[in-house]
């Protein structure tokens, strides 16, 4: 079983790597598969009730690969983790048959409580550089998410789950010499966000004298519409609205946290 299982893990990578040549070049100069291996042989110590040397030998492994899996977790064959560097894997973690993880990856918990607390991987996923899966949360089969994304929802089968910079055109040539302001980066959707918002306030202030003339009826249901909750700090008159953000930071109380 343990030989099936690595031959599916090393065929896993010659299929998924255009850059593996042959079956001893992945043995020797992966450590996605060392760190895979390491974890297979600490899982096998942690479901036999030796814990502390499962906990040791992810600990050596980590430090020689940089890949941090819990030996508590639940990984099936063909898994596949490229570069690997900064990938942490957590206790109460499951990952499916024919995933595949990229460096930086977290699938990691966000309670203290001792139950299940890390997400579900199902089979066949692939998630991209530096992307964080947090929670007891499911991911589909067949899904993809994207570098950097950050997922605190279920997510379900055949899905894609991105965060895709958006293009901007400058308006004015750079110079010749290399632009190193990476910090300088336009939020274009919340730009846009705040654009409308004040649009939105300017038509609302516009037609305040024709509402207190037609005042509206902001019930929860009329005619078998369902509007917004309303706003309990001013007796219920007026449906709850965004603040807009000031300096770049938005209200807490706007979004329930």
């Amino acid at each position: 079983m343990w030989l099936n299982t690595i031959k599916n893990d090393v065929q896993s990578i010659l299929e998924r790597d255009p850059a593996a040549r042959n079956t001893f070049e992945v043995l020797v100069c992966y450590p996605g598969l060392h760190a895979l291996l390491g974890y297979r042989f600490a899982h096998w110590l942690w479901v036999r009730n030796f814990k502390l040397l499962g906990r040791m030998t992810s600990q050596m492994v980590r430090a020689l690969t940089g890949i941090e899996i819990h030996p508590g977790a639940k990984i099936g064959s063909g898994f596949f983790i490229d570069h690997g560097m900064g990938v942490v894997i957590g206790e109460t973690a499951e990952i499916g048959h024919n995933v595949t993880l990229y460096h930086g990856v977290t699938l990691g918990g966000v309670s203290t409580e001792k139950g299940k607390r890390h997400p579900t991987v199902e089979d066949n996923v692939v998630i991209g550089t530096g992307a964080k899966v947090l929670g007891a949360i499911t991911v589909g089969a067949n899904s993809r998410i994207g570098a950097n994304a950050v997922v605190v929802k279920p997510v379900p089968p055949n899905s894609v789950v991105g965060v895709p910079g958006q293009v901007v055109v400058r308006s004015k040539p750079q110079s010749a010499t290399p632009d190193l302001h990476h910090d300088r980066l336009p939020d274009t959707i919340s730009v846009s966000l705040q654009a409308l918002m004040a649009r939105v306030d300017e038509l609302e202030k516009s037609l305040s004298g024709h509402m207190e003339e037609h005042p509206l009826n902001f019930d929860n249901e009329q005619n078998g519409e369902s509007y917004l909750p309303l706003s309990q700090d001013n007796g219920g008159a007026i449906p709850v609205l965004l603040h807009a953000p000031q300096q770049g930071v938005w209200h807490g109380e706007d979004f329930m946290i």
